[in-house]
């Protein structure tokens, strides 16, 4: 084979394992963290510095700041997160990205086919989820440090190759062109992780000189180019999302940009004080290690430096994105579901608590409508956008089961979390048939109108004030769910009795009416298939509680980090 084309190989090929160890790894991190994932998550707004901790910490167990941006750029276009909370978790995931290359520095070729084995037979014999998930991050970090030394093996005849050293010479005397190269990398490899390993590799192979190919000096600038050209990301995925959206991307390129462009400026003293802060040795022993400190300190200085002026990226990005959204969502279009975290189980998990959230709110409003088409001060235009809010909420309903079968199919929720899921998969069950016992109500009293039929007042208030009970143990029953308040599901049975007997009443009280020749007796079949259908709706409520479990409650996200969702038309 001709040796151009065996390095080729090698290179594409190893890359090729090293992007699937680290996917790997990310994916069984993500199981192993589950409920610490949904704490962190809690943490992203709580104020800037911890929304900084938050991002760094989403992404060390997402082992991509890219991954970590999409989500932020997520959350904000939804309105869960104020632009300026999406910013500083975006200052954190770029500390967080370090972590892979500092991982990267270690010498563990003689380790790398253990770290392997004990990694397969840690899944292979384990029994729990969790020793089987960790076995699969020791697996899949060994494949990543295989997929480093195939391209290290490979690149070794680089080395003595002419063309190839005095393209390098370029690169370390003129530092823009390496600041070109290392962005062109990462927009093709689309990882800054994967290039930062290419790079600690062609820094690692020997010069003419017995040093280092490029040295830390000309390594820099590369390492700078990638920090730029991981920003492509977060540009794509914002591309159809909110104005802010937009913003928080652009600040991902404002912070990496503006760093970037000071750093280049300062090599000479940056690499005195990176080679201070590292091990001493042999250059092509600590290459590598140089590489991920100078790394890891271009992106804590730049957090250092950009947190305290959060207001001043605020103001500069919206000067680059300017205008207000013009064009929000309907009122029954999904506001949170994001097919874009459906990688992600702790994010989509609490996206669609967020949905189910605001489908109880759309609920909640059609039993206020019934109540006022019930007691006759509703008209027809209430009748008729009763209809087509019921239709909205079952059309919103079918979205949310669609959203979680499609988590599922995923693959990448742990036991606890598939549980959980199931569990809010039942929980948008019962609101479906909370719509539907809704849908029956209205049904009857149209039928009984068309009949040339209506009820005496106090009938009317009968209804109506079961009704108000039903709804109360609706927003109680979901009170419940959010809380993860497993002790609810005893309130919610008593007042399912209280129902009970206050229908029983009721009924008394309707044949009461009847003998008094206040109430037709041909009302007694609408009033039966009324009360009916609110006693099932009584049950559905209570089912919807017996879904709460403390490990299982909705995620907060800053209860001031809400705004009316708003997208681009």
């Amino acid at each position: 084979m001709d040796p151009n084309l065996k390095i080729f190989f090698g290179l594409i090929g190893g890359l090729a394992m090293f992007l699937y160890g680290m996917n790997g790894m990310s994916s069984s991190l993500q199981k192993v963290a589950g409920e610490k994932m949904k704490k962190i998550l809690g943490m992203l707004t709580k104020n800037a510095v911890l929304g900084a901790i938050a991002g760094m910490l989403v992404t060390s167990v997402l082992q991509s700041s890219s991954a970590t941006t999409v989500m932020v750029i997520g959350f904000v276009s939804a309105g869960l997160m104020t632009l300026p909370q999406g910013i500083s978790v975006i200052f954190g995931a770029n500390i967080g990205t370090t972590m892979t290359a500092q991982l990267m520095a270690f010498k563990l070729s003689d380790y790398i086919y253990p770290i392997i084995f004990i990694g397969f037979i840690m899944n292979f014999v384990a029994k729990s989820e969790k020793m089987k998930n960790i076995g699969l991050v020791i697996f899949n970090f060994g494949l990543l440090f295989e997929g480093i030394e195939i391209m290290g093996h490979v690149m070794k005849p680089l080395a003595g190759s002419p063309f190839f050293v005095d393209m390098m010479a370029e690169v370390k005397d003129i530092p823009i062109l390496g600041l070109a190269l290392g962005m062109c990398m990462t927009l093709v490899v689309q990882s800054s992780s994967a290039t930062i390993a290419v790079l600690q590799n062609f820094a690692a192979q020997p010069g003419p000189g017995g040093g280092s190919l490029l040295g830390l000096t000309g390594a820099i600038p590369i390492l700078l180019g990638d920090n730029i050209g991981t920003t492509i990301t977060a540009l794509l995925a914002c591309i159809g999302q909110s104005k802010n959206a937009q913003r928080t991307a652009v600040a991902h390129s404002v912070f990496n940009i503006s760093g970037s462009v000071i750093f280049l400026c300062l090599i000479p003293w940056f690499a005195q004080f990176v080679m201070w802060v590292s091990p001493t040795g042999p250059e092509l022993d600590v290459i590598s290690r140089q590489i991920a400190n100078a790394h890891t300190t271009f992106n804590v200085v730049c957090t250092l430096v950009w947190l305290p002026l959060l207001p001043v990226m605020v103001k500069i990005v919206r000067f680059i994105i300017r205008g207000e959204d013009e064009v929000a969502p309907g009122e029954f279009d999904p506001r949170y579901l994001d097919v874009k975290m459906l990688s992600q189980p702790a994010a989509a998990m609490y996206l669609v608590s967020q949905e189910l959230t605001h489908l109880t709110e759309l609920t909640v409003g059609l039993m206020d409508k019934l109540q006022l088409i019930i007691t006759g001060k509703g008209g027809d235009k209430d009748k008729a956008a009763f209809a087509m809010e019921k239709d909205g909420i079952k059309g919103l309903n079918k979205n949310i089961d669609q959203y979680i079968t499609d988590l599922f199919s995923e693959g990448s929720l742990n036991r606890q979390q598939a549980e959980q899921t199931a569990g809010l998969l039942i929980v948008a069950n019962h609101i479906s048939h909370i719509t539907e016992r809704i849908g029956e109500i209205f049904n009857f009293t149209q039928k009984a109108a068309a009949d040339g039929n209506q009820f005496s007042d106090d009938a009317k208030k009968e209804l109506t004030d079961c009704l108000t009970m039903n709804k109360e143990m609706f927003s109680e029953s979901m009170d419940a769910v959010k809380k993860g308040d497993k002790d609810s599901v005893q309130v919610l049975e008593n007042k399912r009795e209280e129902l009970h007997d206050f229908q029983k009443e009721a009924y008394h009280n309707h044949f009461q009416r009847i003998q008094d020749n206040k109430c037709s007796p041909a009302f007694t079949a609408a009033y039966g298939g009324l009360l009916y259908s609110m006693d099932r709706m009584a049950d559905n409520c209570v089912s919807i509680s017996e879904e709460a479990n403390p490990s299982a409650s909705f995620v907060e996200l800053g209860k001031g980090a809400k705004e009316a969702p708003k997208k681009e038309g």
